[in-house]
């Protein structure tokens, strides 16, 4: 295998048709023809001298080369990307930014403190702070389009090209409104069937959690379930009706100091999980994300010590 033959395309080919899965969706993607993007791909595999895709007359799925392959095409892509941002930056601090994905854990608790702290060192880097569930964060570091991930860590299965970096734990608690039925009472198993319950959707990061721990508990499946990430409409929503909002604790840590909202007396000991940094795995953090992440860190050990 001549590694001077593979190009910038045949990574970016392959890429695409892992993510959109399939070639006609890639191609679409890559405003190019199916041909083309099947040549490509057939130049990139006989360069390797393996098969990367597995076809079927059901479209064209990764391969178990194509599986091990796309981390490193990601990442090659990834630092390129980056490289060249910062070449095009480096005589314009402040056109750079420091892309962070926040999970909501820390949207409320970790991250404000250690931004504030980073604007004190008038990089002229400027923060951009990026919401939404686990799956859409993580690709878009994988594709470098995000420097750094804060929040819990996902599961082992998704962390492959990832390095995580553990900064505290944090259990997932069940809240209701000061003045709910249920607040300041002993729980009982049943006592979910009674109301509406907030719950992740699939693919959020603490839903298999969630899963674990009514399985461990016995817990009834709630019957009426509302799937939402959004904080806004949860917090809003809770305190205005009797539903219950299952939540990592630091997403509603004010709101249960200030009493407005009240956790259940259901034990969760079970669901604490790390939470921390997500980084791609052999990139180096630009001199402003290495700033923030020492920010994070030190806001963090703060944290701790309040545990």
């Amino acid at each position: 295998m001549s590694l001077s033959a593979v190009r910038l395309r045949h990574l970016r080919t392959f890429v695409t048709v892992a993510r959109q899965g399939g070639v006609m969706r890639a191609a679409a993607e890559l405003s190019v023809t199916q041909p083309a993007v099947s040549k490509t791909i057939k130049e990139l595999e006989a360069i390797l001298g393996v098969d990367l895709l597995s076809r079927s007359r059901g479209g064209a799925f990764l391969s178990p080369y194509g599986e091990l392959f796309l981390r490193h095409a990601e990442a090659s892509l990834a630092a390129l990307r980056r490289g060249v941002e910062e070449v095009e930056g480096a005589a314009s601090p402040s056109a750079l930014p420091v892309r962070v994905g926040a999970l909501p854990t820390v949207s409320a608790r970790l991250l404000p403190e250690a931004i504030r702290r980073y604007m004190t060192h008038s990089l002229g880097a400027v923060p951009r702070i990026v919401t939404g569930p686990n799956d859409y964060l993580a690709g878009q570091l994988r594709e470098g389009g995000l420097d750094i991930v804060i929040g819990r860590m996902g599961e082992p299965e998704a962390m492959t090209g990832f390095v995580f970096e553990h900064l505290y734990s944090e259990p997932i608690v069940f809240v209701v409104r000061a003045g709910h039925p249920l607040a300041d009472k002993p729980f009982e198993p049943g006592d979910l069937a009674a109301y509406e319950c907030l719950l992740p959707p699939p693919g959020s990061v603490i839903h298999p959690v969630l899963d674990r721990l009514f399985t461990a508990a016995n817990l009834p499946a709630p019957p009426r379930v509302i799937e939402t990430v959004s904080l806004a409409f949860s917090r809003t929503y809770v305190q205005t009706s009797d539903a219950i909002w299952a939540i990592s604790e630091g997403v509603v840590l004010d709101d249960l100091t200030a009493g407005t909202l009240k956790r259940l007396a259901l034990g969760t000991r079970e669901t604490q999980g790390p939470v921390g940094i997500t980084l791609r795995a052999g990139i180096a953090p630009s001199p402003s994300a290495a700033i923030l992440l020492e920010e994070l860190r030190a806001v963090a050990a703060t944290i701790r010590g309040e545990s």
